[in-house]
């Protein structure tokens, strides 16, 4: 009787037992499933802060493509202006340099010319036997083959219109000189190299 009352007396306590495991597995397990919500979701919000950061990185990358390749096409641009300059500059330089080398060229032939004529003169008035001719026949053939070598051409326009360009007219001609409006006679002869004209030529036309 006594052991029966002392089994009837612990199963209360047994259930109770029960019920405070049962109780406690199921707060584990709830505790369990909201860690596991817990670090999904802030599985979820890492990621998505990671995408967002990768974003944004993505973007400044981007801008900051865009601005440098606007800095290299500023200096390519600027690099192509300078060479465009510095071309401009060295065919303006080498023109002026030409043009300073012609002008001193012509300017030196001019000076030379009335060697020339003083030679053509001499030569006219030399007698047919005389050895001096033959001396200033060679000095004027040398000087006129240097001069050609030079570029320098005569104008000596004989028998060929009156152009105002390359003569200059200071007799007038009568019609039985020739065709009206032609060289009818060189006063003295005129040279140029290459188009310009450093002496025009002194000619009488036939009037017309």
């Amino acid at each position: 009787m006594n052991k029966k009352k002392e089994q009837a007396s612990e199963a209360p306590g047994s259930g109770t037992l029960r019920d405070r495991i049962r109780k406690a597995a199921e707060g584990f397990k709830e505790k369990s499933e909201r860690a596991k919500n817990m670090s999904e979701e802030n599985l979820n919000q890492e990621t998505e802060q990671q995408e967002t950061a990768q974003e944004i990185d993505a973007a400044a990358l981007q801008a900051e493509l865009e601005k440098t390749k606007a800095q290299c096409d500023e200096y390519l641009d600027l690099a192509q202006r300078k060479q465009a300059e510095f071309a401009n500059y060295r065919r303006r330089t080498e023109g002026v340099r030409q043009e300073a080398f012609d002008d001193g060229r012509r300017d030196a032939i001019d000076k030379l010319l009335p060697v020339i004529d003083n030679l053509e003169r001499a030569l006219a008035a030399a007698n047919e036997e005389s050895g001096l001719k033959s001396g200033v026949e060679m000095v004027l053939r040398q000087t006129k083959e240097t001069f050609a070598k030079m570029g320098v051409e005569e104008i000596d326009p004989i028998g060929q219109p009156f152009d105002a360009e390359l003569h200059n007219a200071v007799l007038q001609g009568s019609e039985d000189e020739g065709e009206p409006g032609t060289v009818c006679m060189v006063l003295q002869k005129g040279y140029k190299l290459g188009s310009r004209v450093i002496r025009h030529a002194m000619v009488k036309v036939v009037a017309g």
